[in-house]
């Protein structure tokens, strides 16, 4: 039965706008809307109609109306008919109606060549077009669109292939990842008890666990098997964990309960002694009892810290007397530290250079025999009085050193060679940044500049050493 259809207004197509050929500019008119011979001119443009549609020329119409549409070999195929209508407007409106189909197909092509579309839903949507054309009622290159379709099922094969490539490549990857989870796992339990650190270990294997579940919610699915087996490793490596960690903290307990006994007598040995007044033997006991007591372990945080309380302060008893004996002495040095803090006064103002080297020498040998000579100073003091000195004397020794490398033929000739070398390339860096500056090559005559600033710092000290 042919196609009847009220007679419609025609409606633009993409293919009519496409088509439609540019208005003529109307002339500039006055203001006010009138025409230049003073009559109102109409305040809006009369509407544009379509124009024909290319698609029209692949049809045409018979003498009783009917439409057909021409195929590429020639044949022609019935479309229908539009009543009370001239050929012309009859053929616009099945090509309009073959305009839409082909903008469809374009703009299926562009989403599937431009945009991320998923192959399942480019599928969807050609087969929606392919129900839509049909036998479709249009005029127009049936051709050229059946062409588009057969290019738009080759793309979205290969975009399916594409994204069955990308699903296994997933797959692979999230293989991959769930084997380091379990390698990890693995890792950690078969780690020496005595070398794990069991609270970060214990702390990751739970995070392992976390991912673990993080993969299996969002990340994609395993092949049934490979996921059995690899969840059989992962919990064969957290169940030795687990045995691992109950069985060496059931053995810290034992060695726990040891180390208490040792330190229990290591504590009585300590209180003992106490109130000795032999300070230098019950110094050196106290130092034995403390190497035991490293060497005990430890008992558990309770037990350990009272017992190191008791222990700790039958060494304070012993030691504060004893300090306070010391302290009675060192006020018997004050005098002593009066004498060399004199000496030092005198050994800092040496002039002590090469010209009075000699000179100083003896100076700093006659202090040194009465500092000598002045005997001990409070405790406190002795790094201090003893370092000041040390700087004096070492003054000396730098100058000797200075005078012993100057004098050794061998540094001598190193520094000499260096020296020349240096000049050498001081001269060949000046003659290529002059080249460089005339022929205006900035770049180059930055990097020349700062070689050349550096190898004359360097030539200057190796002068300085042959001064």
């Amino acid at each position: 039965m042919s196609e009847q259809t009220p007679k419609p207004v025609p409606t633009p197509s993409p293919a009519m706008f496409a088509a439609r050929k540019a208005a003529a500019p109307r002339p500039a008119q006055p203001e006010g809307g009138e025409t230049a011979a003073g009559a109102q001119a109409p305040t809006t443009a009369p509407p544009a109609l379509p124009q024909p549609s290319d698609s029209a020329r692949h049809g045409r119409v018979g003498e009783d109306g009917t439409v057909y549409v021409i195929a590429a070999d020639g044949s022609e195929r019935a479309v229908g008919s539009y009543p009370d209508a001239t050929p012309e407007e009859a053929l616009a409106y099945f090509a309009r109606k073959y305009d839409e189909l082909a903008a469809t197909a374009g703009l299926l092509a562009q989403r599937v060549a431009h945009t991320d579309v998923s192959a399942h839903d480019a599928r969807q949507s050609l087969a929606h077009l392919k129900e839509q054309i049909g036998d479709a009622h249009v005029v127009g290159d049936i051709a050229a669109l059946e062409a588009t379709v057969a290019s738009l099922e080759e793309a979205i094969a290969s975009r399916s292939a594409v994204e069955a490539e990308q699903r296994a490549a997933a797959k692979a990857e999230a293989a991959t990842q769930r084997e380091a989870l379990v390698a990890e796992a693995e890792t950690i339990a078969a780690t020496d008890p005595s070398a794990m650190q069991w609270k970060q270990a214990s702390a990751r294997v739970r995070e392992l666990l976390e991912e673990w579940k993080s993969h299996q919610r969002s990340g994609p699915r395993l092949d049934k098997d490979v996921e059995a087996q690899l969840w059989k490793r992962f919990s064969h490596a957290r169940t030795t964990f687990d045995k691992a960690r109950k069985a060496w903290f059931a053995r810290l307990d034992e060695e726990h309960g040891q180390a208490r006994s040792v330190k229990e007598k290591l504590v009585n040995e300590a209180e003992a002694l106490a109130g000795s007044t032999d300070w230098g033997a019950t110094a050196g006991a106290f130092k034995r009892l403390m190497q035991d007591w490293k060497r005990a372990g430890r008992a558990s945080r309770a037990d350990d810290d009272a017992l190191w309380q008791r222990f700790k302060a039958a060494q304070d008893s012993f030691f504060d007397a004893k300090d306070a004996v010391v302290a009675a002495e060192e006020a018997e040095y004050s005098e002593n530290l009066k004498v060399k803090e004199e000496l030092l006064a005198q050994a800092e103002a040496l002039t002590i250079d090469e010209a009075n080297l000699e000179s100083a020498k003896a100076e700093l040998r006659r202090i040194q025999d009465r500092w000598d000579a002045a005997g001990k100073v409070p405790r406190n003091d002795i790094r201090r009085v003893e370092g000041r000195l040390r700087a004096v004397e070492q003054q000396v020794r730098d100058i000797e050193d200075k005078q012993w490398r100057r004098s050794d033929p061998e540094l001598t000739a190193r520094a000499q060679s260096m020296a020349e070398q240096l000049e050498r390339q001081v001269q060949g860096l000046e003659s290529d940044l002059a080249a460089a500056r005339a022929a205006g090559e900035d770049k180059r005559v930055t990097a020349l500049e700062a070689e050349l600033a550096t190898k004359k710092l360097w030539l200057d000290s190796a002068r300085g050493s042959l001064s």
